[in-house]
């Protein structure tokens, strides 16, 4: 049997599609455009059979039309407003794929109805995040709230620190920098910066994202000060935090 590979397609202008692949089979992740991944498929002589769409945005889902063309019996998942979802889903639902079990998790912040996938493979957890986590950094609010994003970033934060995280942008070296602002004495941040030179940055593990990104450390007496010096208000507790630190980020 062969082994689960993940691999990242470049599309746009800094997205990455990513593609599960077992068998011949694949399943990809956010197609923003569909060329890409088409030719990664015939490269690698693989038969498209499943599409996980995490929020409505045309960057993650501009190249459905066109991958369901070429693979119609491929089925398409996706929460309620995604209305190419051959079956739509929301919290607690399961998915299956190269022998691994999906869990998926309502993860609302970016968008109210954003989606997570967390694939339980041989090697540990692989979440599909979207742009709930990037590197370093976050996603911005739209349709959700910043409290959601917030709950929603606190929980990935309570999964194992080997988990590894893939999200759908290639945003880490622009997000190092405002992480070094927000923790100038932050050594790993600076090492981090060095390495962001090679990409993709990503998959990044949660461990390592504990280390470095401003939003997973809103406990750090440090990161606190310096969104109360920003937003000129003390926070009470680490949503606010979060919350003026998303502000500041806005800005930057």
């Amino acid at each position: 049997m062969e082994a689960l590979n993940i691999t990242p397609v470049a599309a746009l202008s800094d997205n990455y599609i990513w593609i599960v692949s077992h068998n011949g089979r694949a399943a990809c992740i956010d197609p923003g455009e569909a060329a890409p991944v088409l030719d990664y498929l015939q490269w690698q002589r693989l038969e498209l059979a499943q599409i996980w769409i995490t929020h409505h945005h045309h960057d993650h889902t501009g190249g459905i039309a066109g991958l369901k063309q070429a693979y119609p019996q491929c089925t398409i998942y996706g929460n309620r407003d995604i209305a190419a979802a051959d079956r739509h889903i929301n919290e607690g639902a399961r998915l299956a794929f190269g022998g691994c079990d999906i869990e998926v998790w309502h993860t609302p912040g970016h968008t109210d109805t954003h989606l997570g996938y967390l694939l339980h493979g041989p090697g540990g957890l692989h979440v599909f995040c979207g742009d709930t986590l990037f590197s370093a950094g976050c996603g911005r609010v739209f349709t959700g709230t910043p409290r959601q994003l917030y709950a929603s970033l606190q929980r990935y934060a309570g999964l194992p620190g080997n988990t590894l995280f893939y999200p759908a942008h290639e945003y880490t070296a622009a997000n190092l920098r405002f992480a070094a602002r927000v923790e100038p004495d932050n050594a790993a941040v600076r090492a981090a910066q060095a390495a962001a030179a090679r990409t993709p940055t990503l998959p990044v593990s949660l461990a390592h994202e504990r280390q470095i990104n401003p939003f997973l450390r809103t406990d750090c007496a440090q990161v606190a000060q310096k969104a109360a010096e920003e937003s000129g208000r003390k926070p009470a507790d680490g949503a606010d935090v979060f919350i003026a630190l998303r502000e500041w980020k806005n800005r930057f």
